[in-house]
C-alpha cells in the first residue's frame, strides 16, 4: 500500500472546534444506532465503513467549512468516532447493565454502569498503549481496519485501486445478499493462513457437528473447554514474548531485517501490569457499590476481586487476539465462560451478574480501537514516518475517548427508556438464565477434559499462529457456511499467489477489503431495514 503524500504534514487535531462538534454529533448518532440494533437484533454491525462514507460525503458538501474533510486523516478521525461510539454504547455498556435488569435486580444497574464505563476507558487505553507491540503488532491483520483504509484511499485517489475496491464491494454486497459470509471470505485473503484455516475448521465443526456426528459441541461445552485451555496457554505465550531476551546478532552482514515496534517490550510489560491493577481497582469499586460485602464473606470478596480482574484481563487479550487475526471476536461466548467458571467457584447470583457484566465490558472497545488504529496506520504510510504515525495515533485515541464519553452519557440518559419497553440485548437473557439454572460437576468435567486438547493445540501452533485460540473461536461462533467461505478464500489465495507470485498480494488485499466493506454495508443497512419493520 502506497505511502500517503500527506504523511509529512501536521496531523489534524480532533480538538479543532468544528471537528469536535461534528465528531460529538456523529458519536451520538453512532451510540443510538448501536443501542437500537443490539436490543432489537442482538448484533452490532461494524460502522467504521459507514463512518468513512459519511466523512467522504461531508467532504463533498459545497461549503468552505467542509472542504477540510477532503483530508484522509480527518476522515479517519470521523470514522474512529462513530465506530467507537457504536461499539462502546452497545457492547461495552448496554450489554453489561442489561444483565442485572434481566435478573430482576435493577438496583445493580448503576454499580454495573460505573464498572463497565471504567472498564471501557481502561480497555481503549490499553489497546492504545499496546498497538504496534510484539503482542499486538500494527502489521497484524486487523481486517476491518484494512477495509476501511482501502475505502478511504479509494475515495481519495480513485484509479485502478478505486476500481478494484469497487468491484470487491459489489461482489461483497451480492455475496452477502446470497447468504455468503463475505467478511470471512475476505479476511482469508489477508490473514495468517494457519490461524484462519483453524478458524474455518472450527466454524465447520460447529455447523455440522449435529448432522454429521449427532453431537452438539456447544451443549457439551467443547468450544468453551477448548478456549479455556488455549486461552491459558496464550496468556503464558504473551508473557514469553515480552520477557524473552533478544539473541545477540552474530553476523553483521545478515540480510534478515529485524522487525521494530513503536512500543518496546518494557513499555508492553508495564502496560499489561497497569491493566491488571486497573481492573483490580475497578473490581473493588464494582464489589463495593454493588453491595457484595453483604452477600459474601471477606475472603470470598477478595477472591471475587482477584478472579474478576483476571477474567476481564484475559477476556480482553483473547478478544484482541481473535479480532486481530480474524476480524471477529467471540466476546459474548468468552464472557459466558467467565460466568460458568464463576458459578463453579461458588459466587452468589448477585456477584455473578456483576462478574459477567464486568467481563463483557472488556474486549469490544479494545478490538474496535485496534481496527481504527490499523486504518490510521495504513493511511499514514504503514509506519514509514514514525513521528507522523505516533501523532496521528494519539489524535485517534483522543477521538475514541471523546466518543466513549458521549456513548456513556447517551446510555445513561436513554437506558431506562429501552428497558421500560422490555428492550434488552438478547444475550443478557442467556446470561440471566444461565445464572438461574446453575451448573453441575458434569460441566466442570467437560470443561477440564476439552481444555487439555485446546492447550496442546495452542502450544503446538505457537504464539504467531494462535491456532488454538482461533480454532476455539470458530467453535464458539455459529455462522452458516462461514467456514466454507474462509477455506475457499484460503484456497483461491494460495492458487493465485502460486500462479502470479508475490506481486498479486496487493491486488488480493484490495479485493479483500472490498469484500469486507460490502459485507459490512449489507449487514448495516439490512439491520436498519429489519429494525424499521419491527
Amino acid at each position: 500500500m502506497a505511502k500517503n503524500k500527506t504523511s509529512k504534514e501536521k496531523h489534524p487535531s480532533v480538538f479543532e472546534p468544528f471537528s469536535l462538534l461534528l465528531n460529538v454529533g456523529l458519536s451520538v448518532f453512532g451510540a443510538i444506532i448501536g443501542m437500537q440494533l443490539i436490543t432489537s437484533l442482538g448484533v452490532t454491525p461494524s460502522t467504521s465503513i459507514i463512518g468513512a462514507l459519511a466523512a467522504m460525503l461531508i467532504a463533498r458538501i459545497p461549503l468552505e467549512i467542509f472542504s477540510k474533510y477532503r483530508s484522509i486523516h480527518r476522515q479517519n478521525l470521523v470514522q474512529t468516532s462513530i465506530s467507537s461510539a457504536t461499539f462502546g454504547a452497545a457492547n461495552s455498556l448496554l450489554i453489561p447493565i442489561g444483565i442485572p435488569f434481566a435478573m430482576g435486580k435493577p438496583e445493580l444497574i448503576m454499580p454495573m454502569m460505573i464498572g463497565a464505563g471504567l472498564a471501557m476507558f481502561v480497555d481503549t487505553a490499553l489497546l492504545y498503549k499496546l498497538f504496534d507491540s510484539k503482542v499486538f503488532p500494527a502489521s497484524g491483520t486487523w481486517a476491518p481496519g484494512v477495509a476501511t483504509a482501502e475505502a478511504i484511499i479509494a475515495g481519495d485517489k480513485g484509479g485502478k485501486r478505486g476500481a478494484l475496491l469497487g468491484v470487491g464491494t459489489v461482489i461483497g454486497l451480492i455475496g452477502s445478499y446470497l447468504g455468503i459470509s463475505m467478511s470471512a471470505f475476505g479476511v482469508a485473503f489477508i490473514g495468517n493462513i494457519w490461524a484462519l484455516a483453524m478458524f474455518g475448521i472450527g466454524l465447520l465443526l460447529r455447523q455440522y457437528s449435529v448432522p454429521l456426528f449427532h453431537v452438539d459441541v456447544n451443549t457439551m461445552y467443547i468450544p468453551h473447554g477448548f478456549m479455556i485451555g488455549a486461552g491459558i496457554v496464550a496468556l503464558f505465550q504473551v508473557a514469553v514474548i515480552i520477557f524473552r531476551k533478544k539473541k545477540p546478532v552474530t553476523n553483521a552482514s545478515s540480510s534478515v531485517e529485524e522487525v521494530t515496534y513503536t512500543k518496546s517490550d518494557k513499555q508492553t510489560s508495564r502496560t499489561l501490569g497497569f491493566g491488571f491493577i486497573a481492573y483490580l481497582v475497578i473490581a473493588l469499586i464494582v464489589a463495593l457499590t454493588g453491595g457484595l460485602i453483604s452477600h459474601m464473606s471477606f475472603g470470598m470478596l477478595i477472591g471475587f476481586m482477584i478472579f474478576a480482574a483476571f477474567a476481564a484481563y484475559v477476556h480482553e487479550l483473547i478478544v484482541g487476539i481473535a479480532a486481530m487475526h480474524s476480524g471477529w471476536f467471540p466476546a459474548f461466548a468468552i464472557a459466558l465462560i467467565t460466568l460458568i467458571i464463576g458459578m463453579m467457584i461458588g459466587f452468589p447470583p448477585v456477584a455473578l451478574a456483576l462478574l459477567v457484566g464486568f467481563s463483557a465490558a472488556t474486549g469490544p472497545a479494545f478490538a474496535d480501537m485496534g481496527y481504527d488504529l490499523k486504518t490510521g496506520y495504513i493511511l499514514r504510510g504503514n509506519g514509514s514516518d514514525p513521528e507522523a504515525e505516533l501523532a496521528g495515533r494519539k489524535q485517534q485515541y483522543f477521538a475514541g475517548l471523546i466518543a466513549f464519553g458521549v456513548a456513556l452519557i447517551t446510555v445513561m440518559f436513554s437506558y431506562n427508556s429501552f428497558f421500560s419497553q422490555g428492550l434488552i440485548p438478547p444475550v443478557d437473557k442467556v446470561y440471566a438464565s444461565t445464572i438461574e439454572a446453575g451448573t453441575s460437576p458434569e460441566v466442570a468435567k467437560q470443561l477440564l477434559m476439552w481444555a487439555i486438547p485446546g492447550a496442546i493445540l495452542q502450544l503446538v501452533g505457537g504464539s504467531s499462529r494462535q491456532v488454538g485460540v482461533m480454532f476455539a473461536t470458530g467453535l464458539l461462533i455459529l455462522n452458516p457456511n462461514a467456514g466454507w467461505a474462509v477455506l475457499a478464500g484460503i484456497l483461491i489465495r494460495t492458487v493465485v499467489l502460486k500462479m502470479k507470485g508475490k506481486q498479486a498480494e496487493s491486488t488480493l488485499s484490495i479485493l479483500a477489503a472490498g469484500f469486507i466493506a460490502g459485507d459490512a454495508l449489507y449487514s448495516f443497512f439490512s439491520s436498519v431495514v429489519k429494525f424499521a419493520k419491527k
